[in-house]
């Protein structure tokens, strides 16, 4: 599914703290769409999300949500400094409109709010989310804060791409009624997932059938065995861990990235990605789905997300919200 696209420039920032990605469109260079933004910079390790250096704040910032729309969206990121990945337990953000593009005056602030630390198990990786009022199309700012022992701030500037409307399936959209393949269409797990120890509860029913039950369900898209980069979680072991908490009112399915995960054995160059991404438009290497029981998509979840954002999705569509 093909959407219309219209550029919009989200920008972060750092500001005080009181409390200790991509899509296939091109990106503009952020020096000439505004000032003192960050450089976006090739990145080996960030699966093909945005990537941004601020040389003199020393700051990296990889962006996990570049399929953003207009109204209220998720945003993801990961925070780099010179000695690491930062993880401070909040960051305070506000936002700003530039009604007549990146040179002219920008008004607001718009919105005042915080994005949290989410460690991801097992590891050492994480990720700062938050919801933001991205309220109608066109150039956007977002300051975010980074405070320094030494009580200083500081700052990075970071374009983003906003579409009109998403690639991926957008929340009050029917979703698509995909005819993955379950355990019953395949001689063994390992022709479903590049998981190395698969869960048969994930793959006992395919999307179409679940729609035409009027059941909830939860589906994620993700690769297990090459989930290595900096905004890819385990996010496939986290749908095991509800199952037994939420299996008896919503199902729970992964779709691998590829449709032979048997034949890849750790050689990319063997793989093949599975048409069902288009059908979703999912790009990137992790998004999970909470779908209602009229079909509709509830939540979305454009990298990792971690389980105290992805279970309140879950109660709420077990509620009928």
């Amino acid at each position: 599914m093909r959407r219309r696209i219209a550029l919009v420039t989200v920008v972060l920032a750092a500001v005080a703290l009181t409390a200790c990605s991509g899509g296939d469109a091109a990106l503009p260079e952020p020096s000439t769409v505004m000032p003192g933004a960050a450089r976006l910079v090739d990145d080996p390790f960030s699966g093909g999300y945005p990537t941004y250096l601020d040389e003199p704040s020393g700051l990296r910032l990889i962006f996990g949500t570049p399929d953003l729309g207009a109204g209220t969206s998720r945003v993801a990121f990961a925070l780099f400094d010179e000695t690491g990945l930062i993880t401070f337990p909040t960051l305070s953000a506000r936002t700003f409109r530039y009604p007549n593009g990146p040179e002219a005056p920008r008004t607001g602030p718009a919105e005042e709010t915080t994005v949290r630390y989410h460690p991801f198990p097992f590891g050492t990786r994480g990720t700062f989310t938050g919801m933001l009022d991205l309220a109608a199309a066109g150039l956007w700012g977002l300051e975010v804060a980074v405070p320094r022992p030494d009580g200083t701030v500081r700052t990075i500037l970071v374009p983003v791409e906003v579409v009109e409307e998403t690639r991926a399936v957008a929340i009050g959209v029917t979703a698509p009624a995909s005819q993955n393949r379950t355990a019953a269409d395949v001689a063994w797990l390992a022709e479903l997932t590049t998981s190395p120890a698969p869960d048969p509860a994930l793959y006992g029913a395919s999307i179409a059938d679940l729609l035409g039950r009027g059941q909830p369900f939860v589906v994620a898209f993700a690769s297990p065995a090459f989930c290595t980069t900096a905004l890819c979680g385990p996010q496939v072991e986290l749908l095991s861990e509800l199952v037994p908490v939420y299996g008896d009112q919503v199902n729970f399915v992964h779709i691998d990235l590829y449709e032979n995960p048997h034949e890849i054995q750790g050689d990319l160059t063997r793989a093949r990605r599975s048409p069902l991404l288009d059908e979703w438009g999912v790009t990137g290497d992790q998004w999970t789905f909470v779908v209602d029981a009229n079909g509709r998509v509830a939540a979305r979840f454009e990298s990792y997300a971690a389980r105290d954002e992805l279970e309140p999705a879950i109660l709420a569509v077990i509620a009928g919200r």
